[in-house]
């Protein structure tokens, strides 16, 4: 699109040009070549400000979704602990606060050993012996621990930290089909239209087109899905180191 706009400026520079050195007389040549400068000088200005435009909003984009995704990343984190000791995902961020608040993981060693199997003792007449895994517990450890240690920041988790103020996270819960089984999903999203919300317009229905491997695909940041067995985000790994 913006070299679209370079090469047009360009072309109109050009025909005017030409227009003016056939068609205009000598003398009226002094009075109309200011104007022909101003014309160039306001379109190259155009040319500018909607390249400088586009760049300042990516720049305001990428830092936006840099301070979106760690947040979906904690929430994720959450979610998949809440699954591995309760057995489901939470369907609301009370219960996900009050999770990290009061659940414990357990602890557990396994060692391998080896006791008499009767069963072939009996029949051979031979003591025989199996292997077997003993699974002994060693203690709990608070979620909030392991996940967060001293840190509290999973209280706020649930509102979006860039773009509209008072924005939140949107939490759904449900299940994905799969080989006639239903598995336990979830999925956590924020429109991009909220990230980017005080951004020109015509910006932002360009992004919630965007297709590329190195940006963030479709009209929203999530993490998760409940069209598919899948915790992953759409973001690139790109953003995660910044």
């Amino acid at each position: 699109m913006l070299i679209l706009l370079v090469v047009l400026v360009i072309a109109l520079t050009v025909g005017i040009v030409w227009v003016i050195d056939r068609y205009v007389p000598k003398k009226g040549k002094k009075f109309v070549l200011p104007v022909l400068w101003g014309i160039i000088i306001w379109l190259g200005y155009l040319t500018f400000n909607s390249i400088y435009e586009e760049i300042e909003f990516n720049k305001i984009r990428d830092d936006r979704y840099a301070k979106v995704i760690p947040n979906l990343i904690d929430i994720r984190d959450v979610q998949l602990a809440h699954k591995t000791i309760v057995g489901t995902f939470a369907s609301d961020f009370d219960g996900l606060v009050k999770f990290i608040d009061t659940a414990r993981y357990t602890i557990t060693e396994r060692r391998d050993s080896s006791v008499v199997d009767r069963v072939l003792t009996r029949r051979s007449g031979i003591e025989q012996f199996k292997n077997i895994t003993i699974i002994d517990t060693l203690g709990t450890v608070a979620v909030k621990d392991s996940l967060f240690g001293t840190d509290t920041r999973y209280r706020t988790m649930m509102n979006v930290p860039a773009g509209k103020p008072g924005t939140k996270f949107i939490l759904q819960t449900g299940f994905v089909q799969q080989n006639d089984i239903k598995i336990p999903a979830f999925e956590v999203k924020v429109l991009k239209t909220d990230i980017l919300f005080d951004q020109p317009r015509d910006l932002i229905a360009k992004e919630l087109q965007v297709v590329s491997v190195d940006q963030v695909n479709g009209d929203a940041i999530k993490v998760g899905s409940l069209e598919e067995v899948n915790t992953n985000g759409n973001w690139p790994k790109n953003y995660t180191k910044k």
